[in-house]
């Protein structure tokens, strides 16, 4: 029986406690087969709740095949969260550890220990942005057709997941040549994870206008050595970021997947038959982003008379046909715009603010906007960065799933800031 179990902690060392908490499931024979990047959120209180009770939650979503029954499952999270000493049982309490059973399969339970689906599932966000990582056209039994990115858009807001752009490059339009060695990646990484990224997308080629394109050979020894040293470090780390490879090149997606790779950032869409037959025979995470030209070419651009947002819309949908056709998994593909790519400044800033608008095709949506020369026209104020933060948290009001960033820490601490303080529905 396939199942999702729903994991949270927000007392003592809270990642430290969900690594504890995953292990004592495969000890005990969960076999654990997918995990979801892990989030932070808000603690959901009553309104006359003690103010020490305020503590962020870290949580994760992992599914699993069990061959023991819903009952039985109960009575071994009860143990785990005896063993990891969670006391009080009070529903909103700090814990060090909590465990729920979100979906058994397409089954339906109600008795007075245990009630499956979820109750509360579909109606927070904290459990349906693990859950979507995973598999956003999922539905939930009893709760009609509607999939769980359906759901998601029915809250105030929707978790989205940080990518952090680590560009191994000479000549990138924002920081080429900054990381070239690894004794200058490696903080770098670590300084990303320390601020809870999700992602780790790793660009081997400049795509900016005038970059000289790469074979697919030189693109592939651009990025091998350190996407290996990358694979070494995360070994053993079961809350590790996801690693995704920016390419454009089925060669060098290929062997990306077979160091370890989760994902294929492509950026020429997955038109190409290779690339749409290693997408499907990988089982990986594959972004499709729509674009003009690579590199960008200035000079070619949407016309000036079409409206961008529609343009895309039809583009979407052309790809989706073919996508089916070819016996793609849709819960592995996700979408990103473009931003820059063929659109000039107003067409990218349009975009941008109905970006949230492409998550109704059923796919997630990835927003790859950071330090970009259309983000210029905000203000007179040359920093990139604290104009790029602004518009992302445009983006998280819009329940943008991936928003694709230079600047982790930054990010991450405004974005916490905002959840924090936004009213709920």
């Amino acid at each position: 029986m396939q199942i999702y179990l729903g994991l949270g902690s927000n007392l003592g060392e809270r990642r430290h406690q969900l690594g504890i908490a995953l292990e004592m499931l495969e000890e005990r024979g969960i076999n654990i087969d997918q995990r979801s990047p892990v989030v932070e959120s808000p603690a959901v209180l009553p309104a006359n709740a003690p103010a020490e009770w305020s503590r962020p939650f870290l949580n994760l979503a992992v599914r699993c095949e069990v061959s023991c029954s819903p009952m039985e499952m109960l009575t071994l999270i009860e143990e785990i969260h005896s063993t990891m000493g969670r006391k009080n049982r009070e529903p909103s309490c700090p814990r060090p550890i909590d465990i729920d059973i979100l979906l058994w399969g397409k089954e339906r339970l109600e008795n007075d220990d245990l009630i499956i689906p979820h109750p509360r599932l579909h109606k927070r966000n904290f459990v349906l942005t693990p859950l979507i990582s995973m598999k956003p056209l999922l539905t939930v039994p009893g709760l009609g057709k509607k999939t769980l990115i359906d759901w998601s858009k029915e809250l105030s807001h929707h978790i989205p997941l940080w990518m952090g752009i680590l560009n191994v490059t000479p000549d990138s339009f924002s920081d080429g040549g900054e990381y070239l060695n690894w004794q200058d990646i490696e903080p770098h990484i670590e300084a990303m994870i320390a601020a809870g990224v999700h992602i780790i997308d790793i660009g081997g080629e400049s795509t900016r206008p005038g970059a000289k394109p790469l074979t697919q050979k030189e693109a592939w020894l651009r990025i091998s050595d350190i996407l290996k040293k990358i694979m070494i470090k995360m070994q053993g780390n079961p809350l590790r970021p996801l690693i995704s490879v920016d390419t454009y090149h089925p060669m060098v997606a290929r062997k990306a997947l077979e160091l370890g790779a989760d994902m294929i950032n492509d950026e020429s869409g997955l038109t190409s038959p290779k690339m749409i037959k290693l997408a499907k025979e990988s089982g990986a995470e594959w972004v499709a982003m729509h674009q003009l030209t690579l590199p960008v070419d200035p000079e070619i651009t949407i016309n000036n008379d079409s409206r961008p947002e529609k343009l895309l819309h039809n583009w979407l949908g052309d790809r989706l046909d073919s996508w089916q056709s070819a016996g793609l998994d849709l819960n592995r593909i996700i979408f990103d715009p473009g931003i820059g790519f063929g659109k000039n400044h107003l067409q990218s800033l349009e975009i941008l603010r109905h970006a949230g608008k492409f998550r109704d095709y059923g796919l997630r949506t990835l927003i790859g906007h950071s330090r970009k020369s259309f983000i210029k026209s905000f203000s007179i104020n040359n920093d990139r960065d604290l104009l790029t933060v602004g518009a992302s948290l445009s983006l998280c009001e819009q329940g943008v799933d991936i928003i694709r960033v230079h600047d982790v820490p930054s990010h991450t601490a405004a974005y916490l800031g905002w959840a924090h303080s936004v009213r709920k529905k």
